[in-house]
C-alpha cells in the first residue's frame, strides 16, 4: 500500500465506508481482559481504520492533521523537526504538507525505536536526549533553522500518574529547551503533555518566548485520554 503524504484529512466517502462496523474480540487463553479491550478498540476505532485505508502508518497522523488544519502550524517549503517520530504518522504528514522531497528534505524525525523509512524525510534512529542529537538534526536540515518542531514524546508508562506525568512533562522541557536554541523567529513548537498541571516554570517559559501558548485538544485524541497538546506560536526569537 502507498503511503499517504498528502497531509490531507479523509474526506466523507471514507467516514461512511467505516461506519457502523464493529468486531468483537473473543479473551484467548491466557490473555488478560485488559488486552482484549485495548485489541478490541483498536480493530473498532474509526481512526485506526481510516489509517490502514489511507496508508498513514498510525493514528496519530490525524492528530496533527486537525491540530494543522485549524492552527496552520506547518505549511509548503517548511522545515520540521519531529521528535519521538517512531512510527512515523507525523512525519508523513508533515512530508505532505512542506513538499519535502528526498533530494531536498525538508522534514527529519528522530526516535530511538524502528521505523520504516518516509519518502521525501530523514530518520534518524536515535534517542533525542544524546549529547549529539541536536546537533545531528540540525545537520539534516543542513543547518537552516526550522519552522516548526513537534514532539509526541511520551515516557513509558509506570502506571503511577503522577510519576508519568513528571516524566513525560521533563521530556517537554528538553524539547523546549531544544525549539528555544534553534527555532526560526515565528515558528511553532508543538508538544505533547499530560493533563494533571502543567509547571507554572516551564508555562511562564513558554509565555516569555512565543506570542501565544495553547492547550490544544485535537478530534482524534481518544475520549478519556488524559493527553492534551501545547501548542506554542510566534516564536520571539
Amino acid at each position: 500500500m502507498s503511503k499517504n503524504t498528502s497531509g490531507k484529512a479523509p474526506g466523507s466517502a471514507g467516514k461512511s465506508n467505516l461506519r457502523n462496523l464493529h468486531t468483537k474480540v473473543r479473551t484467548a487463553k491466557g490473555r488478560k481482559i485488559s488486552s482484549t479491550l485495548w485489541l478490541e478498540r483498536q480493530l473498532n476505532d474509526p481512526y485506526v481504520l481510516r489509517a490502514k485505508a489511507e496508508g498513514y502508518v498510525s493514528r496519530s497522523a490525524y492528530k496533527l492533521i486537525e491540530i494543522n488544519e485549524k492552527h496552520k502550524i506547518i505549511k509548503p517549503g517548511d522545515r520540521v523537526i519531529d521528535l519521538g517520530a517512531a512510527p512515523g504518522g507525523w512525519c508523513q504528514v508533515s512530508v505532505g504538507i512542506t513538499k519535502s522531497t528526498v533530494d531536498k528534505p525538508r522534514v527529519v524525525g528522530i526516535d530511538y525505536l524502528d521505523m520504516n523509512p518516509v519518502p521525501g524525510g530523514v530518520i534518524l534512529k536515535k534517542d533525542f536526549l544524546d549529547d549529539d542529537a541536536p546537533e545531528l538534526l540540525m545537520k539534516a536540515l543542513d543547518n537552516e533553522k526550522p519552522d516548526a518542531i513537534l514532539s509526541d514524546m511520551a515516557a513509558p508508562t509506570t502506571g503511577h500518574r503522577k510519576t508519568d506525568h513528571l516524566r513525560t512533562m521533563y521530556l517537554v522541557e528538553v524539547a523546549l529547551d531544544f525549539a528555544l536554541q534553534v527555532l526560526k523567529p515565528g515558528g511553532y513548537f508543538l508538544s505533547k503533555t499530560f493533563q494533571g498541571g502543567t509547571e507554572s516554570e516551564l508555562l511562564s517559559l513558554m509565555k516569555k518566548n512565543f506570542k501565544s501558548v495553547h492547550h490544544v485538544k485535537p478530534p482524534s485524541s481518544r475520549d478519556g485520554s488524559v493527553e492534551l497538546y501545547m501548542l506554542a506560536k510566534g516564536f520571539k526569537g
